[in-house]
């Protein structure tokens, strides 16, 4: 069995090299042609892979196909042997990822003759271990799924599932019922990783009777929480954020604020903003069998778990408990930013994990410890790659934003990214510096042959992480993430969390989270370019007249995709 996060296929006869990247429910695979471009009748990959102790290949499918006789679309998904994928990677989610042992990819080169015929080159094997934990029993990566608007939501669900599924407000969550028949198998789909990690250690707390639990939460809104705290009487405290349309009689924050103050008592929950936000989303369990803490930017609220792209950490063991919760303490007893940022929270705190260098601190800061530039000089100094995905990026000027612009101009560096843009969409940054503004409502409704409409998931923000990852093929790789919003209200003002990882396993799980989401949304550019040009989507056959090229062309002669090819095999 494999504990490696990166993975080559060896096979010397192969034309291609092959590398697996472990994602934390996920799988990168990326491959590049040994000598040269490829030869021109060379039409893709085909993509298998087998599961732990499984005894058969399982063939990924692709929603592209080859044009039929009359020029016709496919509206068939067909496996990659015939229909191969025409990309130098691949973002794959294995159906049982949480399965212990290696799961074993295996890539093969599709060719194509003139009469349209298929073969097959050697092909490249490699195993890979993605188990559920980044490091069991100290920290693990999780993801909420984050893609409502999918093929693959529409496949399992259908394009009018969203009504059954969640509320129509935040105010009403705490009684809405989805009446989906398949609500259950949905909600653990839509919420991936990140739900069910953060259910099992509400769960375990539960079930550890001396376990005493706190929490901080911005958004509030989900009755399978509220539920779950409830059996905690006696042993929760909780501090619920009552800044803006949390503040109301009416919101849901204050309806729960309502039942747990009556059942936990006035001393042992309270309201709070410090100076704008409490943004926090943590939870904190210390118990004789239970020692974890929960952070990240995962929202306790229907849109948080179930609808945006979000992330959260789950920290295991004394030491990162203790520290979480001596910040829940310096959190109840100050509500201003000069008490708080005057605490030891507000400094880097070192988690105290075994092999793993990464510290944690909170917000609100002084202006004498802020951190916000001291992350800009950091991102600034990235050598090779810089990955993020960072809610309001373009919406909040400072020194990450102008590090970020300066490292797009520098040809050398590699960059992928996307923010969320308020109201009309996401902000899709591209390697060479250009910002392409995509709008998933209206490219939901708009899709070209063979795909299908979508559901939209409703407005407000859809891309809510906050993460940087800085030369994650480098051995100095770091990860950046949490709640806070890497900007001066958010050092300064907001109650946050940060962490800071220099560890190369968790900044790939954070670049290939970063990959999937901005392949998804680039995708969205081609499907909206096709739409406008009324261009059938459809796999490109090899060329046959004069000025035709083949569907790699650009990989080997745009500067971006080169570099791109080359950065992950």
């Amino acid at each position: 069995m494999s504990d490696q996060f990166e993975v080559s296929g060896i096979n010397a006869a192969a034309l291609f090299t092959m590398k697996l990247h472990r994602g934390d429910g996920m799988a990168l695979i990326a491959m590049n042609w040994k000598k040269g471009k490829p030869p021109k009748d060379f039409v893709g990959f085909a993509i298998e892979y087998k599961e732990p102790k499984g005894d058969r290949f399982f063939v990924l499918k692709n929603r592209l196909a080859f044009p039929g006789m009359d020029d016709s679309v496919n509206p068939n998904q067909l496996s990659t042997r015939l229909s191969p994928i025409q990309k130098f990677r691949w973002v794959h989610f294995p159906r049982n990822a949480e399965l212990a042992g290696d799961f074993t990819y295996m890539v093969t080169p599709v060719f194509m003759n003139a009469k349209d015929e298929l073969s097959y080159g050697q092909s490249q094997q490699a195993a890979i271990e993605l188990r559920r934990e980044t490091y069991p029993g100290k920290l693990n990566v999780t993801f909420t799924r984050g893609f409502v608007s999918s093929q693959a939501f529409v496949d399992r669900y259908g394009a009018d599932a969203i009504p059954k599924l969640l509320p129509t407000n935040a105010a009403g969550g705490l009684t809405f019922v989805p009446t989906l028949p398949k609500a259950e198998d949905a909600l653990a789909w839509m919420g991936f990783e990140a739900r069910s990690a953060i259910l099992e250690v509400l769960d375990q707390a539960i079930a550890d009777t001396k376990a005493q639990v706190r929490l901080v939460v911005y958004d509030f809104n989900l009755p399978e929480l509220l539920s779950r705290l409830k059996k905690l009487k006696g042993r929760l405290k909780m501090i619920i954020d009552d800044s803006g349309e949390h503040k109301p009689k009416t919101s849901a924050e204050t309806q729960a604020f309502d039942q747990l103050n009556t059942l936990l008592g006035a001393a042992n929950i309270k309201r709070q903003h410090m100076g704008n936000l409490q943004h926090n989303k943590m939870v904190v369990v210390d118990g004789p069998k239970i020692q974890a803490a929960v952070v990240g930017s995962t929202n306790h609220s229907w849109r948080g778990f179930y609808v945006q792209n979000n992330n959260a950490i789950i920290l295991s063991g004394k030491s990162p408990v203790k520290i979480c919760m001596q910040a829940f303490d310096d959190y109840q007893a100050h509500d201003d930013v000069g008490g708080f940022s005057k605490t030891t929270s507000a400094d880097w705190n070192d988690l105290g994990l075994a092999g793993i260098d990464a510290r944690i601190d909170f917000s609100p800061r002084s202006a004498k410890n802020a951190v916000l530039k001291s992350i800009g000089d950091d991102v600034g100094k990235t050598t090779s790659s810089l990955f993020f995905s960072l809610a309001f990026l373009y919406q909040t000027p400072g020194p990450i934003q102008d590090a970020i612009k300066k490292l797009q101009a520098d040809d050398q560096i590699f960059s992928y990214g996307i923010s969320d843009h308020p109201v009309k969409g996401l902000d899709v940054a591209k390697p060479n510096g250009k910002v392409v503004l995509v709008s998933p409502k209206e490219l939901a409704k708009n899709l070209p042959q063979p795909f299908k409409a979508e559901p939209t998931g409703g407005g407000g923000v859809r891309m809510h992480h906050k993460f940087v990852v800085i030369d994650f093929d480098k051995p100095t790789a770091r990860v950046y993430m949490g709640s806070f919003n890497f900007s001066g209200a958010a050092d300064t003002s907001n109650g946050e969390n940060l962490l800071m990882m220099r560890d190369r396993r968790i900044a790939v799980s954070y670049m290939i989270e970063a990959v999937r989401i901005f392949d998804h949304y680039e995708f969205r550019v081609v499907q909206a370019d096709a739409k406008q040009a009324k261009k059938k989507l459809q796999l490109k056959k090899p060329p046959r007249k004069p000025g035709e090229k083949t569907w790699f062309e650009e990989d080997y002669v745009n500067a971006r995709k080169i570099r791109d090819r080359e950065l992950f095999s």
